[in-house]
């Protein structure tokens, strides 16, 4: 991935992911987010977090459940990118930790280039062990090339500091003035009360978590003696990778935080969509397609039955 120049590589995820994509879903992406427009685009079910004043009284009186409008956006959209490179995501030095890193790169470059090619700015705040200087929204190609090029830069050398997701929502709580959509990617494993800041962010953007997994992260692969370290903190030790109980319970814990970490971004309010380095990227996208339809549709008589 690193002998990969940023063109190259955009131009590779433009041949095999935007192309096909186009195919599918003819190009209409700017239906995947509502704006703050004059004009009504659709309504659906009332979640904690909504703005009550968007209510729709006459909807929610007939159904007997609170319904929101939503609106068009009448000027162009602005996406922001959050992207967590801490080291238990992305790896240090020439390392990478997993799958989800190239899928975090991919998933970002496809995502800017469908934005500012149909006129739109993207912007993006990145983590290491701290939130890094702004990449300020602008549109074109060569911005999505800018920020390839920020995010393929060498990892920092590790600081042994624990993830603080929260560092940065609160910062793209305080930096962005204009509504934007806002698409988190992190695997979410984090210290402090990230869920908190996550939530205070959807209450003025519309926010989607993009939670990276590798299914690999769940088995100890047999190897016998190894060494095990922590990539934030620098912890290590010494296990048997071939004992069948510690295998065991590493699997059951791995499944245990995992739900979890589920559990917890469903009680943010915001739609959360898995990416896995198992599964194709265009897959994905689609699902993720499939997510924002569900949830931002509203269809009155099929409700009403």
């Amino acid at each position: 991935m690193h002998a990969e120049t940023s063109d190259a590589l955009l131009k590779r995820l433009e041949w095999s992911v935007i192309r096909p994509l186009d195919g599918l879903l003819q190009g209409d992406y700017r239906a995947w987010w509502r704006g703050m427009g004059l004009d009504l685009a659709d309504l659906r079910e009332y979640q904690p977090h909504d703005d009550v004043r968007h209510i729709d009284w006459n909807v929610t009186a007939r159904l007997n459940t609170p319904y929101v409008r939503q609106y068009r956006e009448d000027r162009d959209l602005s996406l922001w990118l959050l992207i967590d490179c801490s080291a238990s995501l992305r790896g240090t030095g020439d390392a990478v930790a997993s799958g989800k890193w190239p899928m975090a790169l991919a998933f970002a470059g496809v995502m800017a280039r469908l934005f500012t090619r149909h006129g739109n700015r993207v912007g993006a705040l990145l983590y290491s062990d701290r939130v890094e200087p702004a990449l300020q929204a602008r549109s074109g190609r060569v911005q999505v090339l800018h920020l390839l090029q920020r995010l393929r830069a060498p990892a920092a050398a590790a600081t042994h500091r624990a993830t603080h997701l929260g560092e940065l929502l609160d910062t793209a709580r305080r930096t962005l003035r204009r509504r934007s959509c806002v698409l988190v990617v992190s695997d979410f494993i984090s210290e402090g009360n990230w869920p908190a800041a996550l939530s205070r962010l959807s209450l003025r953007h519309d926010v989607t978590a993009i939670r990276l997994v590798d299914p690999q992260d769940g088995e100890l692969p047999a190897l016998g003696w190894i060494t095990v370290s922590d990539a934030e903190t620098g912890e290590q030790a010494v296990i048997d990778s071939l004992d069948p109980a510690l295998r065991a319970r590493y699997a059951r814990l791995a499944a245990e935080a995992d739900a979890q970490l589920q559990n917890t971004l469903g009680g943010t309010g915001v739609d959360t969509l898995e990416l896995s380095s198992a599964q194709p990227l265009l897959g994905e996208l689609l699902r993720f397609t499939d997510l924002r339809r569900r949830t931002h549709r509203f269809h009155p008589r099929r409700s009403a039955a």
